[in-house]
């Protein structure tokens, strides 16, 4: 008689928390969990070309998270594995030590499950991963291979980095669940670097409960990461998740750009809150005018004229070896005069303290995450201007699959928070996932072989 606790274990769909009450003290049941996302992945690889690296060893090791399969973006040091930072010019590079939270990771007994594909430098040159919804479509990106590879069920949480839109979007276009924490809630050292004031670590999963969880785990500061920001602790109950905030007030933010939304994209948020609503939410317009007006130009500022810094001398010396993408980058941020530049650091700051008096009265606030459905197409990853504003403010946010679009792919609503309350943001979305009761499940554009169960 087939054991129902393997049954389980073998799904594709299976959540953190859901696998680590399965698995108990149950370390043969957990080994081959892990044993048996590494198969799948690698039948499913020719195709989805998620990964840059594959783990050697999947064995379990005690801790929290012991059993459960983390998959990294390849831009975060890993002193076992390559980091090639999505770039030729890194290719093969082993470095000396973990990044803070892959090693957070390993002491909580998680299974570093290889490195997923960047764009380069976490920038607009895409690798080769497709949507594992329509392989004509793009993921995403930057954090391509980690969107791609929860979708396709093969792991249940990876690692992904966000400086413009590049969890919140790519989780939107794969169906799953994308948080970005507060700005600083997880330090950043052993990350690549490409704005340092608007580079944010965060998460992909099946479920919210699963993000809050790792949240949960892995928030922290260190002295080296100047930008940290200590966020105050919270459990989450593996056996009952976090408890969401019963019938929160939320503010519904459209911006002038809703006139571009694809027509699906918006039907289903207008249906969602409607279903809201139905459920006892209240929600009503709330118009940003001037942080819609103006953080686009002023994100860029930043990002660019960092980067400028930070990659000036790697073009110049590697022209062959360095995407036309990242070369205007650097020419975009020497541009940019050094007022331009400290105006848009004032508006970042002033605006993310003026954000909390704007969502004063209200929980949260419910938005886009994308335009609508993932491109088609891989040499662009999409636009990330309904991101942008909460990335400069460095503000909790977190996208939830909610339906699809006429092409078969998913499509996402955003929930954002105020700075540092990430807790209540994930408590409103915890909310709202079960008002939403979407299952989105796994897509089989990319079905496995039977030796990949």
């Amino acid at each position: 008689m087939t054991d129902p606790t393997a049954r389980s274990v073998s799904r594709s769909d299976a959540g953190v928390l859901e696998l680590l009450r399965l698995f108990g003290n149950n370390q043969p049941t957990a080994d081959e969990y892990a044993a048996g996302r590494l198969r799948k992945t690698k039948a499913l690889e020719p195709e989805l070309k998620a990964f840059e690296y594959l783990p050697v060893d999947t064995a379990r090791r005690p801790g929290p998270l012991s059993g459960i399969p983390v998959a990294i973006k390849d831009i975060i040091a890993t002193s076992d594995m390559p980091t090639t930072n999505g770039s030729p010019v890194y290719a093969g590079q082993v470095p000396a030590a973990n990044a803070w939270v892959v090693e957070r990771l390993r002491n909580l007994g998680a299974t570093i499950f290889g490195k997923t594909v960047s764009t380069e430098f976490a920038w607009r040159h895409p690798g080769p991963t497709v949507n594992p919804w329509n392989r004509d479509h793009t993921p995403g990106g930057s954090s391509s291979g980690s969107a791609a590879a929860v979708a396709a069920g093969l792991v249940p949480l990876a690692l992904g980095t966000q400086t413009l839109g590049s969890i919140i979007r790519p989780a939107a276009f794969n169906g799953i669940v994308g948080f970005k924490p507060s700005f600083g809630a997880i330090p950043r050292i052993g990350v690549h670097p490409l704005s340092p004031s608007l580079d944010h670590v965060g998460f992909f999963a099946r479920r919210l409960d699963d993000v809050a969880f790792a949240l949960s785990l892995l928030a922290g500061s260190s002295d080296r990461d100047l930008h940290g920001r200590p966020l105050p602790g919270f459990a989450v109950d593996i056996e009952k998740g976090l408890q969401p905030l019963d019938k929160p007030r939320l503010a519904v933010v459209r911006f002038a750009k809703w006139s571009r939304v694809e027509p699906e994209q918006q039907k289903l948020f207008e249906a969602a809150i409607a279903e809201f609503r139905g459920a006892g939410a209240i929600l009503e317009e709330l118009e940003l005018s001037e942080l819609d007006d103006a953080n686009w130009p002023a994100i860029n500022c930043i990002l660019a004229s960092e980067a400028a810094l930070i990659f000036a001398d790697l073009v110049a010396r590697y022209p062959e070896r360095t995407s036309d993408h990242l070369k205007s980058l650097v020419e975009n941020g020497k541009a940019h005069s050094a007022t331009d530049y400290l105006a848009a650091r004032a508006f970042q700051d002033a605006w993310r303290s003026k954000l909390t008096s704007e969502m004063s009265g209200y929980d949260a606030l419910l938005t886009l995450p994308a335009f609508g459905e993932a491109p088609r197409g891989l040499h662009y990853t999409g636009d990330a201007e309904y991101c942008a504003p909460w990335t400069l403010l460095g503000v909790p946010a977190v996208t939830l699959p909610a339906g699809f679009g006429k092409n078969g792919l998913p499509l996402g609503l955003q929930i954002v928070g105020t700075y540092l309350n990430d807790l209540r943001m994930l408590q409103v979305a915890k909310w709202a996932e079960a008002a939403l009761s979407f299952e989105v499940g796994i897509p089989n554009s990319l079905a496995p072989g039977p030796s990949a169960k």
